[in-house]
C-alpha cells in the first residue's frame, strides 16, 4: 500500500495519489504465484508507486534555445493565457486538434494532426509505407528520408504536431489491432528506427507526438466503458525498462517534442494520471523537456492528471481543466508553478527551435473541414520525394520462399491473377482503401468501420473480419489510416507493365472457385491480413484465403502468393503446396503498393526486406501472447492483463520455449547471394567498465549511457550475380538475460563479387540490464556471447566479449 510519509506533499496530493492508485490492492490479489514477476518486484509490487512533483523543464542539451525563448515568452502570460495552452479547442479546421492563438504576444497556436503513416483527413498528400513496412525494411537511412518526406508534407499543410511514429503497441499481444503501425515487435530495431524517423520528421521544422505512452498493448478494453474500467498492463520494473521504456528512450534522446500518453491503465493507475510513469520515468529519469499530451479522451481527472505530469489535454481541455485549472490554482489545489511549466514545454513546438516561425504557414492553413466544400487547395507533395516513397515500399516487401525458378519472371506469355486484394475498388464498390478514408475523414469510429466494411463489401467479411475483401490495402485502419491523392493498385501495375511486354493477362477476381487457364506461365494469388484501431484482430489466418490460394495452386504449377498482411500471417494452410512455388509478404506498402511490387516480381529491384517479427507454425505457438487478455472472474469491472512472460516476447519466447517456428524474426531471401566472414570483437580504448553510469542525466538519461564499450566488425560479400542489400544482424547474449538479443544491424548494398567491412557500436546500454535494486543500468561482470548472422536462428559467426 501506498504510506503517508511518501505522498503527504499536502492532504491534496494524499486526494490525488489516492484517486490515480486506488485500485493497486487489486494486483497483488490478482498476481499471487511464486514465481510471478509482477507479484514478487522488488519495486513496484504489482502497483503504480506515487513520484511527485512534476519536474521543471530546464533545457539543456537540444533544448537549451528552446527553453530560453519559451520561458522568456511565457513570462509575458497571465494565468488565464496560460491556461489555454493546456487544452485543446475546435478552430473549424480538418486538424486532429488544435490550440488557440495569442494575438497578444503573437503565438501562432497549434495544428496536431494524424498520423505516422502520412497526413490524414485532406487533399494532396501522401501515403506512405506503413510503420511495419519499414520495420521490414530494417533500413535506418529510408527512416530518417521517410520521416523527413512526411514532415515536409505536414509543414507544407500547416500542421505543427505529426501525431506520430509509434512504438507502443510493441506487438506483445500477436493479434493487436495497432501492431502495424509500429516498426516491430523488437525494442532495440523499434529504438534505433523511431529515432531516425523522429530526426527527420523534426527536420522540416514539424514536432513528433511520440505514441502511446506507455505498454497500450491490445484493444480490448483499453478505454473505460459502463461500470468497466479500462484494462491494467501490469509490470514488472525490469520488463519495463528492458522492452518498453526502451524505444521510448530512444526516441527522448532523438529529441521528440512531445509524448502521448495512452489509453490503458498502468499497474492500476491511468496512463495520463499515472505519477511514476510521466513524473518518474519520463521527465525524471529519461529526462524529457517536452510535453505530455493526451490521447484523444484518455483524461479521467483533472487535478489529478495535471500533478501527475500530463501537460495537455486532446481534444478539449473543456472537460477537466480550462476555467477549472485556473480556479484550481487560484485555490491552492494546484501550484501556478506547474501551470507555467506546461505552458513552457509546449510553446517550444512553435518556437525557433523547431523553425515554426519562419517555415510555417497559417497553423491549418492545408487542413479544410471538408474536402468536399470549396477550399484554398494547398498542395502537401514535392514530387522529389517520389523515390523515397518507392523505394520505401520495395524494401519492406520480404520474400520467404522461392522454388523451381518462379521469380523473378522473365518474359511471361500469360500471367493469371486471382483474389480479392489485387485491385482498387470500383466506384459501385468501395474497397477498404476508400472505405476507412471516409469513414475517419467524417468522424465515424473504428467500431463502425469493421461494421461498415461488412455491410458495403457484400457482407462477407461478418464471417471473415480479418480480411478487406473487394479492394487492395495500403495501410491499416483507424486513426493511423492515410488518405492519398495517389495510389497503384498491383493490378493496375502489372498491367501496364504486360501490355510492355506483350504478355496475356489473365485475371479471374471472382470467389471463391476461379477458373485457370491451362496455358498460363504462373498464377499470382493476393490476399491480406487486415487490421484496424478499436478491435483486435479475430485471427492470423483465414480458411477463405487459404482455400483460395490451393484452389488455384491445384491447376497452377507456379503459384505465387502475395499478402498484404498489417500483421503475422500464419501460411501453414498452404506453404507445403508442391505449386505454392513463392510467397511474398507484402505489407502496407503505402502509395507505391503495385509500383514496387511489379520491380520486385520482375526482377528489377531485388528483394531485401526482413521480418521484424516471427511467423509460428500454427496459433498455439505463440502461447498467451496471441490473444489479448479479458476480464474474468471478480476483476469483471478491473480487468488486470499481467505481463508474466517478463522480457521473453517474440523470437526470444521462441528461443525460451523451444518452439521452430515457421519463419523466424529477421528472415528474407533475395534474388541473390552473400556471405558473412571474419568476424572481430574489441574493446573500445579508454571505454569506462564501470557497472554503473555516471554521467549527467540528458534527454534519453545518463551521457554515458550511449558511449561505446567494444565494436564488433564484419566482412560482407556479395556472391551472387546480382546487385542487392544484405542485413547482417548482431545478437548478444548478455549474462544472466534471454539467450540472444538484438544489438546491432546495418545494411549494406553491394553489387556482385564486392565486400564491405560492417562496423557494429555496443553501448553500455546495449550491454546493460535494470538493476531493480539501484534503479540503475547495470553492466554485467563474466562473458558476453557474441552472435552475427543473417536472421535470429542462423547466426554462423560467433565471438566473445568479457568485461
Amino acid at each position: 500500500m501506498i504510506t503517508m510519509q511518501r505522498i503527504l506533499l499536502s492532504g491534496l496530493v494524499y486526494l490525488v495519489a489516492w484517486q490515480s492508485d486506488s485500485s493497486n490492492s487489486l494486483v497483488a490479489a490478482a498476481t499471487t504465484g511464486k514465481n510471478d514477476p509482477i507479484a514478487n518486484d522488488t519495486y513496484f509490487y504489482g502497483q503504480s508507486p506515487p513520484v511527485y512533483p512534476s519536474p521543471e523543464m530546464v533545457g539543456g542539451s537540444q533544448w537549451t534555445a528552446a527553453y530560453q525563448k519559451a520561458k522568456a515568452l511565457v513570462a509575458q502570460m497571465n494565468l488565464e493565457e496560460k491556461v489555454n495552452l493546456t487544452g485543446g479547442v475546435d478552430m473549424g479546421t480538418g486538424c486532429s486538434g488544435s490550440i488557440l492563438p495569442n494575438k497578444r504576444l503573437n503565438f501562432p497556436g497549434m495544428c496536431v494532426s494524424d498520423a505516422g503513416n502520412g497526413l490524414r483527413n485532406t487533399d494532396f498528400v501522401n501515403a506512405y509505407p506503413a510503420g511495419i513496412h519499414v520495420g521490414s525494411s530494417w533500413n535506418k537511412n529510408l527512416a530518417r528520408q521517410r520521416g523527413a518526406a512526411m514532415g515536409g508534407e505536414f509543414r507544407r499543410k500547416g500542421v505543427n504536431v505529426l501525431l506520430g511514429p509509434v512504438v507502443g503497441p510493441a506487438w506483445r499481444v500477436v493479434r493487436g489491432g495497432r501492431n502495424w503501425e509500429g516498426f516491430t515487435v523488437d525494442p532495440y530495431l523499434s529504438g534505433s528506427l523511431v529515432a531516425q524517423t523522429i530526426e527527420g520528421v523534426q527536420s522540416q521544422g514539424v514536432q513528433t507526438s511520440l505514441k502511446h505512452y506507455i505498454a497500450n498493448e491490445q484493444e480490448l478494453n483499453r478505454n473505460p466503458g459502463g461500470e468497466v474500467e479500462s484494462i491494467s498492463s501490469n509490470i514488472d520494473d525490469k520488463t519495463m525498462h528492458e522492452v518498453y521504456l526502451w524505444p521510448f528512450q530512444d526516441g527522448v534522446r532523438a529529441g521528440t517534442g512531445n509524448i502521448m500518453c495512452s489509453y490503458q491503465r498502468i499497474n492500476n493507475s491511468y496512463g495520463c494520471a499515472n505519477s511514476k510513469t510521466l513524473n518518474g520515468l519520463l521527465k525524471t529519469e529519461l529526462g524529457f523537456q517536452g510535453f505530455v499530451m493526451s490521447d484523444w479522451g484518455a483524461q479521467h481527472s483533472g487535478v489529478a492528471s495535471a500533478l501527475a505530469g500530463m501537460d495537455m489535454a486532446m481534444p478539449s481541455g473543456g472537460s477537466y481543466w480550462g476555467d477549472q485549472l485556473a480556479e484550481a490554482v487560484k485555490n491552492g489545489s494546484i501550484p501556478e508553478s506547474r501551470i507555467t511549466d506546461m505552458a513552457t514545454r509546449e510553446v517550444p513546438a512553435c518556437s525557433k527551435s523547431f523553425g515554426q516561425d519562419t517555415k510555417f504557414q497559417k497553423p491549418g492553413v492545408g487542413m479544410p473541414l471538408d474536402v468536399r466544400q470549396p477550399h484554398e487547395a494547398v498542395e502537401g507533395r514535392d514530387p522529389n520525394d517520389r523515390p523515397v516513397l518507392l523505394d520505401g515500399a520495395i524494401e519492406g516487401h520480404v520474400l520467404v520462399k522461392n522454388t523451381k525458378n518462379t521469380l523473378p519472371l522473365k518474359s511471361p506469355r500469360m500471367l493469371s491473377l486471382f483474389g480479392y486484394s489485387a485491385r482498387s475498388a470500383d466506384s459501385l464498390s468501395p474497397g477498404p482503401g476508400e472505405i476507412f478514408i471516409n469513414l475517419w475523414r467524417y468522424g465515424m469510429t473504428s467500431i463502425s468501420l469493421a461494421d461498415a466494411i461488412s455491410g458495403l463489401v457484400g457482407g462477407q467479411n461478418t464471417k471473415f473480419p480479418d480480411i478487406a475483401f473487394n479492394g487492395t490495402i495500403f495501410g491499416g485502419g483507424g486513426s493511423g489510416a492515410g488518405s492519398p491523392a495517389v495510389f497503384v493498385a498491383p493490378y493496375d501495375a502489372l498491367s501496364i507493365r504486360a501490355a510492355q511486354d506483350d504478355t496475356a493477362l489473365f485475371h479471374d477476381f471472382g470467389m471463391p472457385d476461379p477458373a485457370v487457364v491451362p496455358t498460363t506461365d504462373t498464377c499470382i494469388v493476393f490476399g491480406n491480413a487486415w487490421a484496424a484501431e478499436g478491435y483486435d484482430r479475430p485471427g492470423l489466418y483465414d480458411n477463405f484465403t487459404d482455400s483460395l490460394v490451393k484452389h488455384v495452386a491445384d491447376q497452377c504449377n507456379k503459384t505465387v502468393v502475395v499478402l498484404h498482411n498489417a500483421g503475422p500471417r500464419i501460411v501453414d494452410g498452404f506453404v507445403d503446396h508442391p505449386n505454392v512455388t513463392a510467397i511474398i509478404f507484402a505489407h502496407l506498402p503505402g502509395r507505391e503498393s503495385g509500383t514496387s511490387l511489379v520491380k520486385l516480381l520482375y526482377g528489377e529491384a531485388d528483394f531485401s526486406g526482413k521480418l521484424s517479427y516471427t511467423v509460428a507454425r500454427k496459433e498455439s505457438d505463440y502461447g498467451h501472447l496471441l490473444s489479448p487478455d479479458e476480464p474474468e472472474g471478480k476483476f469483471q469491472k478491473f480487468p488486470q492483463s499481467n505481463f508474466t512472460e517478463g522480457v521473453y516476447l517474440d523470437y526470444k519466447y521462441f528461443d525460451k520455449n523451444n518452439i521452430t517456428p515457421r519463419y523466424e524474426f529477421g528472415f528474407g531471401l533475395s534474388y541473390t547471394t552473400f556471405s558473412l566472414q571474419n568476424l572481430v570483437v574489441q574493446r573500445v580504448n579508454g571505454g569506462n567498465s564501470g557497472e554503473w553510469p555516471n554521467g549527467a542525466v540528458i534527454p534519453g538519461g545518463h551521457a554515458d549511457l550511449f558511449d561505446n564499450i567494444a565494436t564488433v566488425t564484419v566482412d560482407v560479400t556479395n556472391t551472387g550475380s546480382v546487385a542487392g542489400a544484405e542485413v547482417p544482424q548482431l545478437y548478444v547474449g548478455i549474462p544472466g538475460g534471454p539467450a540472444k538479443q538484438l544489438r546491432g544491424f546495418e545494411k549494406p548494398f553491394l553489387q556482385p563479387g564486392t565486400t564491405v567491412k560492417v562496423e557494429f557500436p555496443l553501448t553500455r546500454r546495449d550491454l546493460s540490464v535494470w538493476d531493480t535494486t539501484a534503479q540503475k543500468w547495470r553492466m554485467q561482470r563474466g562473458n558476453y556471447n557474441i552472435y552475427v548472422g543473417t536472421r535470429s536462428r542462423n547466426l554462423p559467426l560467433k565471438g566473445c566479449l568479457t568485461i
